[in-house]
């Protein structure tokens, strides 16, 4: 499994911007929760497609302050790392890649960090539907042990003031989802004005 290692949020941005995350998470800093997952994507069908999906970023919104930050995946299966303060989050839209063919969805995934030092969001298992026009994608939160036992190995050799440490489990809500996946611009080699989505 490829690893993808993310860094905090950052203070003071507009709530209308998106603060786009370092793919290197520095040292664990005062105040701050590391909160860390998987992130996978399947296709539900076959596609016509020669590229498998793959999860470009998602958006975390601090609901408290409205700042927002991405954090930049790139893998159709990873383990991400945020550093987090307390407060009520919400995973708002996931960017989807198929080699040149890129979407959005908006997502409503909820969790609340408190004074926790490490928390595991589970893993978040993305199921998207092969191309049409109504395309939508499945999104599913479970707890697996497996996959937290891995991605906290890895956690404290990184960061081995977390040796140790008790790991809380925040699964953000709702355990299952579905939602509308809509193709962005740019889109390749078609006429904007007429999209072939197979």
């Amino acid at each position: 499994m490829r690893w993808l290692a993310s860094g905090a949020l950052l203070g003071g941005v507009l709530a209308a911007c998106a603060a786009s995350v370092p793919a290197e998470m520095s040292e664990a800093g005062n105040g701050t929760t590391v909160v860390f997952g998987r992130i996978l994507t399947v296709l539900t069908a076959s596609s016509s497609r020669p590229y498998e999906p793959k999860v470009s970023f998602f958006e975390v919104l601090n609901q408290g302050t409205g700042n927002r930050t991405k954090v930049d995946v790139n893998s159709n299966d990873t383990v991400f790392l945020l550093r987090l303060s307390a407060g009520d989050y919400e995973v708002t839209r996931v960017q989807i890649h198929e080699g040149p063919f890129t979407a959005l969805a908006d997502l409503a995934l909820t969790f609340h960090v408190g004074q926790e030092r490490a928390a595991y969001l589970g893993t978040w298992r993305i199921g998207v539907e092969q191309p049409r026009n109504d395309r939508r994608i499945l999104v599913s939160v479970v707890h697996d042990q497996e996959d937290q036992a891995e991605a906290v190995q890895r956690l404290v050799a990184d960061h081995e003031d977390l040796a140790g440490q008790a790991v809380t489990t925040l699964l953000p809500l709702p355990a299952t989802s579905e939602t509308a996946l809509y193709e962005v611009m740019p889109y390749p080699r078609v006429v904007p004005y007429f999209r072939r989505h197979w």
